[in-house]
């Protein structure tokens, strides 16, 4: 049986297992959901394309399972480290092309790293900068780090600023105007100078510090 295109197996569905599995699904990719629970298997089995009860610990039972046709394999078994490590490394033993792997400790990630996992996540760590973010300033909708302190925000526009230009802003040399979300029609910014009205967003770039003091001013 050929190689499946635009596929992946996620092992472990867990809650943040499950939430990835459903939601690739839902996107129209092939994916196999892999877990030894049978009472997790069984809630998602009419969700996800196909569904396999089986221990990911053992490398015979993943090439059975056919794993080495997809593409991408994510790891998300909590609470056990041991077999968390242990699938990741199986997924790259049976031929799985890229790998990504939950962590649940910075010992956690350098180890799947250590092992040749290409991405490594923590997804608590990760949901705890993001919600701190949004805390932080209000105005911010949602965002994005690109690394090296760069980030794109999506930010509101708060009502007291409606009827004013989007040049009387003056976002500064440290922030970039990606373009503007008006309901769910996107606006290019280059183009034109838009007359702001109350819940129109803006797509920012640059660095957080920069972001924040111009968040800060509005």
């Amino acid at each position: 049986m050929g190689k499946v295109n635009r596929s992946f197996v996620v092992i472990g569905l867990g809650a943040f297992g499950s939430v990835v599995a459903s939601e690739l699904a839902r996107f129209g990719n092939q994916v196999l959901g892999i877990d030894k629970d049978p009472r997790r298997v069984a809630s998602l089995a009419e969700q996800l394309p196909a569904c396999a009860i089986l221990d990911a610990t053992d490398e015979g039972a993943l090439r059975e399972a056919g794993v080495d046709r997809y593409d991408v394999g994510l790891v998300s078994i909590g609470n056990d480290l041991e077999s968390n490590v242990i699938a990741a490394m199986n997924l790259r033993l049976v031929g799985v092309g890229t790998i990504w792997a939950k962590a649940d400790s910075r010992t956690h990630h350098r180890i799947l790293s250590k092992i040749g996992a290409d991405r490594v996540i923590m997804p608590g760590t990760e949901m705890g900068r993001h919600t701190a973010q949004m805390l932080n300033n209000p105005a911010v909708q949602d965002y994005v780090s690109l690394g090296n302190g760069f980030s794109v925000v999506n930010l509101m526009i708060p009502a007291h600023l409606s009827g004013r230009r989007l040049s009387e802003l003056k976002a500064g040399p440290g922030v970039q105007m990606l373009g503007m979300m008006r309901g769910t029609e996107y606006r290019c910014v280059k183009a034109e100078d838009p007359v702001l009205q109350t819940n129109d967003r803006l797509l920012l770039l640059g660095k957080r510090v920069d972001l924040t003091n111009f968040g800060d001013r509005l």
